[in-house]
């Protein structure tokens, strides 16, 4: 009986998959291919904060050798955040790391793959946290510092910002705030405020009355744009406001404090797919015909960035895994050969272990 058993172990380890106890190292290119690819996909997969950005390859175990030649990989990496917000849809190798000035933030993913050509995400778990403002200030005095997003002055700044961007810029419709994201203050001339922010498309149109503006409802449909927003407000005792002559009415920038936004608004995915539909049918046609769009809303984008169309996405955004806001775990020594591999990134703030 117990020679059966052993034989019936052994078909169904070939069959499944054979164990193997010896992964490459977390220098090797195998191991570096297959952990910047999951990267990118939990990025792909996740529906809010900012793109996370590889610092190294902490540990790896392969746990199966499949049949077809791929394998089943652990992995754990450590990761920073960057300033590309994850509505942009950008390749986290595009977006720049967050430097001490920027309310760094860092964390470590653990990470489920299947990889043998291609990598194949099965799921993650990540854990964030930002850099302490004690541990900033120490090496960089005069650097931003954090400020509460529930602040009065906070929100000001934002809605201000915003306020701005609708009156200047040659879009369409007026876009409202969705989230409040980061804010920072720092002594220049006087108290300055950073708020980093995103809006969405509205149903109403620049042509619509100052009035109506409270009522503008946030354009419910898959075809919204959204985007992302840096705005600062220079707060001075005497608020900077413009003296005009006597009897000349001051519109409402003019006689608000000093204010400047910059915004990147992004292609919603849906008019993307739908677009590149189009062109594949009528590529496939010796003559074309016109497309009724009743879902696409005429803009004129400062910024628009379209998702790759080699990009497969077969669930839902976020049924992945989760990223969450943790303390720093207490780590066990890597097992794999050559590990943890050398980070990309260094705030230059010594005792903090990224």
């Amino acid at each position: 009986m117990s020679v059966y058993l052993l034989v019936l172990c052994l078909a169904l380890l070939q069959q499944e998959g054979i164990a193997r106890p010896d992964p490459p190292g977390c220098t090797s290119p195998e191991a570096v291919r297959v952990a910047e690819e999951a990267l990118e996909q939990i990025n792909q997969d996740r529906t809010d904060g900012y793109i996370l950005s590889l610092n190294r390859l902490y540990d790896l175990s392969r746990t199966l050798e499949m049949e077809k030649g791929g394998s089943l990989y652990k992995l754990t990496i450590d990761v920073m955040e960057t300033k590309c917000h994850i509505i942009s849809g950008k390749p986290w190798k595009q977006c720049e790391v967050r430097d001490i000035g920027d309310l760094p933030a860092y964390g470590e993913c653990e990470i489920s793959v299947y990889a043998d050509s291609q990598v194949k995400l099965q799921s993650y778990s990540c854990a964030l946290r930002e850099v302490p403002a004690t541990a900033v200030v120490a090496v960089c005095p005069d650097c931003p510092t954090a400020e509460n997003l529930n602040e009065p002055i906070v929100k000001e700044t934002a809605n201000l910002s915003l306020q701005r961007f609708n009156e200047e810029s040659s879009l369409a419709n007026y876009f409202t705030l969705e989230n409040i994201n980061r804010a920072s203050s720092q002594w220049v001339v006087g108290p300055s405020y950073f708020v980093e922010f995103t809006i969405v498309e509205t149903v109403c149109s620049k042509k619509t009355e100052e009035s109506e503006l409270s009522n503008c409802q946030p354009m419910d449909c898959q075809f919204a744009h959204r985007g992302f927003c840096l705005g600062t407000h220079m707060a001075h005792d005497d608020q900077f406001e413009m003296r005009l002559p006597v009897g000349k009415k001051a519109s409402s920038f003019q006689t608000r404090k000093p204010v400047e936004v910059k915004c990147e608004i992004y292609e919603p995915q849906a008019a993307a797919v739908e677009e590149q539909v189009h062109a594949k049918a009528d590529s496939g046609h010796t003559e074309h015909q016109p497309h009724n769009h009743t879902h696409l809303h005429p803009h004129e984008h400062m910024h628009s960035v379209t998702p790759s169309p080699d990009v497969v996405v077969s669930k839902p955004r976020g049924s992945l895994g989760t990223v969450t806001e943790q303390p720093a775990p207490v780590r066990s020594a890597p097992a794999a050969s050559s590990c943890p591999s050398p980070h990309r990134h260094n705030l230059g703030i010594d005792g903090l272990k990224i």
